[in-house]
């Protein structure tokens, strides 16, 4: 059994890595910003973006074999930032281990952090990196490919990607990944820790083969059963960072013009050396995803890709009917069926131009309302249609005969909107 310090240990590969040591039997230390009961261990609470120094770490490294440094942001927030999360704070926790001499630090880096790196997320992992390989210390610099597991936000996001009938890509989606699986960069993590090899290694943890991204979705599309590959389009690629930028500003959006970036470069590697730490091959594409998982998940990638279209289609719906009922449909002939409902002068003109404007105002708050207002919105939304069919149903019933079917397909809209409100966080005080 041996005591290892885990920074980032709240975080998607620092949770996994903590969790599979605790069920080794090991003892660790899970250091995060705000320490989360449920990840198990001893709780340290560190805020790296704060940058703790040499000598805030050393007494805290008393006893410790070993430090995984996982800790890390795919886009800087407010005072999180590449510099101090990848590369200030952890050149002073690698310079702590140093001086307590502890026997081995991981450090997860990431594929791309190298001569060549661009973007500042790559650079900042580079430099910490490059501090690391100048101490005196057995270490070990893993470099990861895209890593999927089902919490990821790039696994999420390749999975509604997968879920698209038609995917524009810039280049066709011809640059090359090697996604790798999170178990397995688990495993490979663990495997160093009990090897501990001289001098520190630099080891891309990498799927068995590069692909396409097209082929990668491809796959994933595949094993989710979502049926026929999907057509690929081109995408040129000012058009794509120009998506990219303002994917950017959406809450928790793996998509920001550092990724994209990232993405266009590609992400591959030999994987030979992680082939000899694991003892196995990396687990292919084709088995990312448990059969038994495939049903929740395929389910989860359609509705994030449809739910959004579903909203976007209501609002239209609800925005368009107000406009036409201003007068790109004839007024007299609004206010002719106005009459047959017993609507007439004032009261009847009073009744299209409130019902027009509500319509607008609707289609408006299905795009724009907070969320906590949004199960309101929508129930709104049901009233309201569910007022015009009943009117309709008894003073013209005609309408249910009509082979348009106006009237009928308020069902679907409805049976729509009902879905689109039971998805919706319900808010507790």
């Amino acid at each position: 059994m041996v005591r290892v310090l885990v920074t980032g240990a709240s975080g998607f590969i620092g949770r996994a890595v903590a969790q599979a040591l605790l069920r080794q039997g090991h003892q660790v230390i899970c250091v995060s910003r705000r320490p989360e009961p449920a990840t198990g261990g001893e709780p340290l609470a560190a805020d790296l973006a704060q940058v703790p120094s040499q000598a805030w770490w050393l007494p805290r490294l008393a006893g410790v074999d070993a430090v995984v440094n996982a800790v890390g942001i795919l886009r800087e927030q407010g005072g999180q930032t590449f510099r101090a999360i990848h590369t200030e704070a952890p050149i002073e926790l690698f310079e702590a281990c140093a001086v307590a001499e502890v026997s081995m630090v991981v450090q997860i880096s990431a594929l791309g952090a190298d001569e060549s790196a661009q973007s500042r997320y790559h650079l900042s992992k580079k430099a910490a990196d490059d501090a690391l390989r100048r101490l005196p210390l057995r270490g070990a610099i893993v470099q990861p490919s895209l890593v999927y597991g089902e919490s990821g936000a790039s696994a999420q996001l390749f999975n509604l990607l997968a879920a698209l009938p038609v995917l524009a890509l810039p280049r066709r989606g011809a640059m090359l990944l090697q996604p790798v699986h999170l178990d397995d960069v688990v495993a490979g993590v663990l495997a160093l820790l009990e090897r501990r090899p001289a001098g520190t290694d630099t080891i891309p943890f990498v799927g068995p083969r590069p692909l396409a991204m097209r082929d990668y979705l491809s796959q994933l599309r595949h094993t989710l059963r979502l049926g026929r590959r999907a057509l690929v389009v081109p995408l040129p690629e000012f058009l794509f960072r120009w998506g990219a930028a303002i994917a950017s500003r959406l809450p928790g959006s793996f998509l920001d013009s550092e990724t994209a970036g990232m993405l266009l470069r590609g992400s591959a590697a030999p994987s030979q050396a992680f082939e000899r730490l694991l003892g196995r091959e990396p687990r292919p594409v084709g088995g990312f995803i448990a059969p038994d998982r495939a049903a929740s998940l395929r389910t989860d990638a359609v509705l994030g890709v449809w739910v959004p279209a579903l909203r976007l289609a209501i609002a239209f719906l609800w925005i368009w009917t107000g406009i036409v009922s201003l007068g790109l449909y004839p007024v007299q002939d609004s206010l002719a069926l106005l009459g047959r409902v017993g609507l007439h002068g004032v009261l009847a003109s009073f009744a299209l131009y409130g019902a027009a404007g509500l319509d607008m105002l609707l289609g408006v708050l299905t795009l724009a309302a907070p969320a906590r207002l949004r199960p309101a919105v929508w129930a709104a939304q049901l009233l309201l249609i569910g007022g015009y069919t009943v009117l309709i149903t008894l003073f013209l019933p005609e309408y249910w005969l009509h082979p348009y079917g106006p009237i009928s397909k308020n069902l679907p809209l409805m049976a729509g909107i009902c879905l689109a409100r039971a998805l919706e966080p319900r808010w507790t005080t």
